[in-house]
């Protein structure tokens, strides 16, 4: 590339002239930067005769853009919004750009570059335009040959703050001029082209200041709305002014909470907690009141990512089903205190980047950049970043909602305390009257007392007295002793409830004790109040919907209650209606111990029939005390009576058992020598054929054995039953001593096989023994093996009658009859527990609280004596100083748990 110093006529610089003047008025005509620059690039290209000419514009990150672009009959391709890597233009080249304001002009036929600094770098003074040559980096020049460029002129363009005379000027971007053919340069052209540089770098610092006196405009107006909407008291339009505050941060969302009233306002897309997070309100969450009792009065917050922030991350789930990614949080304190938080949301948005070839990173140190073919680059997740400018105008509407919501809650107050004023007026006056009308009825009932001994009249004067007064529903009085209600006053359609007992399990002791120290009980809504299900249920029963309570105490105990009920709707009882019942339960109290008084002549009678029931008690512990002598009388001799006959039977079994194996031998000899003859002579005389064939001989080398074999089994079951009952009767360990307990249950079930099998009516009954890792247990193991008896026979009994009761309804299917035997030792292994079940009919409540009473039975007449369960009762609690109970239901079948020491307390003690 040839550069020249001389023009070629007057007509060159009529062109330079024109282009500046053109320039000049294009600028004072538009205030559109993307204008003027549309325009530059056309007149430029005109001028210089060029194929095409771009402006470039540097970006924060390094990188660069051509917004600007004119191309003569498309000689070479459009870069027109194209984007090019910060490693085009290495950081040493925009260093020169920016200090010696330097022209490059590239010669690419050659390999040379032109330089021509307008000053100097080392002293800053201005130079007079001298071209210096140098040879041009080999990658560049490749560079240009892919771009289809033969000579290159770059002017660079600066930006500069007017307003701020000792700033610096930066490197806004570049003018560039491209030619497909190599061009010689004018030296007039060079400097025209710095000219136009200039004037382009007048009108960006134009551009600027417009664009921010019109956002400064903006945010004034923003401001001054907003401040109007505030400021309305009494009626401050807070849901108005985030509404007018969201538009002006070009927001999608936001919300306003109020922390003294916890009022939350919302406009636009709002974040979701999830059920995780124990929380409907993202304010009120732990982390983020934390993360505001943190935050320093004045403080702003913004990011354009909230799911990389730390702290946020828990909070960030709320946002997941949102598009919100930016955020701008304004902490509001009033004098150092903490009353709201104002949050701004910004969506996130998807950006597409054309980049003028495939960016690769560090490339340049690899290859030079080849194709320019276009490349589009998705970027998802992007929001628009947080300016200074956003930042200030947060400052500003910082004071304004601060002191806006300090005014709302001072004008609330205010509004507050008249509005309590008037109220506690009429609460007082109205507390006045009621006072009056409760001392007239106090003194009609005290007068009534007076006149009359009759409790009966008293009583119902009384509720009669208190329904009027209290406009209630019903009331009533129950007494304690009999259970039930004794005197009511109704007001309506409301159903009696005279004479009706309550369920004795509603109302454990512990309320009779309560109330005998004086316990009140106002019950709002019987709905919502904390009560046991049972007392809810019998209170609905009555069509009660709130009742208050008071007791009716003589001396330390209480005789009965004043209640009132409400049945229409719930009611809030007041103090002074709780304190008039109190009143008048006090004067029925007096007027019972009056009655009591007068009653006294029946006390001889009522101590003659206390000393009846005495003697009847006394009578039968008696009974009691012979029942059990009785029975331990009774299995005393049963245990003799079973070790006797199993010594008995035990000498001539041991004889048949120990002959068996030898009869066994014989027979099978026998066999054998008739085999052999039948092998060796195979047609014997007529005769024995005869009789071979009347005693079905085959048959009874076949049966033979067979029955050998049956002898042995039951000769071996017959010696099992005599070591089990010898075992079960136990007397020669009539004394505590350490025993297996699983051999006496095993010793009981063998007992009792005969009635755990199967029959043509009865499919049997299946054990499932579930036996735990137990140690030998010091008890007495003839009294344990009575109680293992008596369950299980109990348990037959009951499955054998359920069974009975299933016959008679066909086509139904039932599980089979199952007895559960499970022994387990005590987390400390101190304590044995056995539990054994069955799933039979089970037993009703009534017959739970009665199995372990002597004579107690349910069973046909004839077949139970109701002894066992009490012996056994005695046996554990009394002998072994265990725990024995049982857990049945009507169809859930029956549980007996008994539990027992490993061992003894008195051998521990000692």
């Amino acid at each position: 590339m040839t550069f020249l110093d001389k023009p070629k006529g007057l007509q060159q610089s009529l062109d330079q002239e024109t282009l500046l003047h053109q320039m000049i008025n294009q600028i004072r005509r538009s205030l559109d930067l993307q204008e003027i620059l549309t325009t530059t690039v056309s007149q430029v290209r005109l001028f210089l005769g060029a194929d095409r000419v771009k402006v470039y514009r540097f970006d924060s990150d390094g990188s660069g853009e051509v917004i600007a672009e004119s191309i003569h009959e498309q000689r070479l391709p459009s870069l027109l919004g194209q984007r090019f890597p910060a490693d085009d233009i290495p950081q040493e080249a925009r260093e020169m750009f920016l200090l010696a304001q330097q022209r490059s002009i590239v010669d690419v036929a050659n390999g040379k570059i032109g330089l021509s600094p307008l000053q100097s770098k080392e002293i800053g003074k201005r130079l007079e335009t001298n071209i210096h040559y140098r040879q041009v980096d080999p990658c560049h020049i490749q560079y240009l040959k892919a771009m289809g460029v033969q000579s290159s002129l770059i002017v660079p363009i600066l930006d500069c703050d007017p307003q701020e005379q000792s700033a610096k000027p930066k490197l806004w971007g570049l003018l560039v001029s491209h030619q497909s053919e190599p061009r010689k340069i004018l030296k007039r052209e060079l400097k025209v082209l710095q000219q136009v540089a200039d004037q382009v770098a007048i009108a960006i610092a134009q551009s600027n200041l417009l664009t921010a006196a019109r956002a400064k405009q903006e945010r004034e107006a923003s401001i001054n709305r907003v401040t109007t909407l505030l400021h309305k008291l009494p009626t401050i339009q807070l849901q108005g002014a985030l509404e007018e505050v969201i538009t002006a941060f070009n927001g999608t969302g936001g919300r306003l909470y109020i922390e003294h009233s916890q009022e939350l306002y919302t406009w636009g897309d709002q974040p979701t907690l999830s059920y995780e997070l124990d929380n409907s309100i993202i304010e009120q969450h732990p982390i983020w009141q934390n993360w505001m009792a943190e935050s320093k009065q004045g403080n702003i917050w913004a990011t354009t990512d909230l799911y990389k922030e730390p702290h946020l991350r828990v909070l960030a789930l709320a946002f997941r089903s949102t598009q919100i990614r930016g955020l701008l949080v304004i902490p509001l304190h009033y004098r150092e205190k903490f009353i709201g938080v104002l949050s701004i949301f910004r969506c996130e948005f998807e950006t597409e980047i054309l980049w003028a070839g495939r960016c690769e990173q560090n490339r340049r140190q690899l290859l030079p950049q080849l194709s320019f073919e276009l490349w589009r680059e998705q970027k998802k997740g992007q929001s628009v970043e947080w300016k200074p400018e956003d930042i200030s105008l947060a400052q500003a509407l910082y004071d304004h909602f601060s002191m806006a919501i300090q005014q709302q809650q001072m004008f609330k107050q205010v509004q507050t305390l008249n509005a309590n004023l008037e109220l506690r007026v009429q609460e007082q006056t109205y507390e006045l009257e009621k006072s009056l009308l409760f001392t007239k009825v106090l003194k009609q009932v005290t007068e009534h007392i007076r006149r009359t001994l009759d409790l009966q009249t008293t009583l119902q004067s009384i509720v009669r007295e208190v329904r009027a007064l209290l406009n209630s529903d019903r009331v009533v009085i129950f007494e304690l002793k009999r259970k039930s209600v004794i005197v009511e006053e109704i007001n309506g359609n409301w159903q009696s409830v005279l004479g009706i007992n309550a369920p004795a399990d509603c109302f454990p002791d512990e309320y009779s004790f309560l109330y005998s120290l004086g316990r009140v009980r106002a019950i709002n809504n019987v709905l919502t109040a904390s009560l046991h299900d049972c007392h809810r249920e019998f209170l609905q029963s009555l069509q009660v919907q709130a009742t208050l309570i008071v007791p009716i105490n003589i001396g330390l105990e209480v005789w009965g209650l004043l209640i009132v009920h409400e049945c229409e709707a719930p009611r809030d009882w007041q103090n002074g209606e709780i304190d008039l019942l109190q009143q008048l339960g006090d004067q029925a109290a007096i007027a019972i111990q009056q009655a009591q008084l007068y009653e006294q002549t029946c006390n001889a009678e009522t101590e003659a029939r206390n000393q009846a029931a005495q003697l009847e008690h006394t009578l039968h512990e008696l009974q009691e005390t012979q029942t059990r002598l009785i029975h331990t009388e009774k299995m005393s001799g049963l245990g003799q009576l079973v070790a006797g006959v199993a010594h008995e039977i035990n000498n001539p079994v041991n004889f048949i058992y120990a002959n068996l194996c030898h009869a066994n031998d014989y027979t099978r000899q026998l066999l054998e020598i008739l085999r052999l003859y039948q092998l060796h002579y195979p047609h014997p005389h007529s005769e024995i054929s005869a009789a071979i064939k009347a005693m079905d001989f085959e048959f009874l080398v076949e049966d033979l054995p067979k029955i050998m074999t049956s002898m042995q089994v039951g000769s071996d079951r017959i010696r099992s039953i005599v070591l089990s009952l010898r075992s079960f009767s136990r007397l020669d360990e009539a004394e505590n001593k350490r025993v297996d307990l699983h051999e006496g249950i095993d010793n009981t079930l063998l007992i009792l096989q005969h009635r755990l099998k199967g029959n043509g009516e009865f499919p049997g009954i299946e054990i499932i023994k579930d036996y735990g890792n137990i140690p030998r247990v010091e008890c007495y193991a003839g009294q344990m093996n009575q109680v293992f008896m008596n369950i299980i026979s109990n348990a037959i009994d009951a499955l054998e009658m359920e069974n009975g009761s299933r016959r008679d309804k066909k086509n139904t299917q039932y599980p089979m009859p199952t007895i559960h035997i499970s022994t387990r030792v005590s987390g400390d292994d101190s304590r044995l527990l056995i539990r054994i079940s069955d799933n039979g009919a089970g037993m009703t409540e009534e017959v739970k609280k009665r199995i372990f009473d002597p004579f107690y039975t349910t069973k046909p007449v004839g077949k139970g004596t109701g002894l066992g369960l009490a012996i056994s009762y005695q046996i554990i609690v009394e002998k072994h100083s265990g725990i024995m109970e049982c857990i049945s239901e009507p169809g859930k079948g029956t549980e007996f748990w008994i539990e027992i020491p490993v061992t003894p307390l008195s051998t521990i003690d000692r």
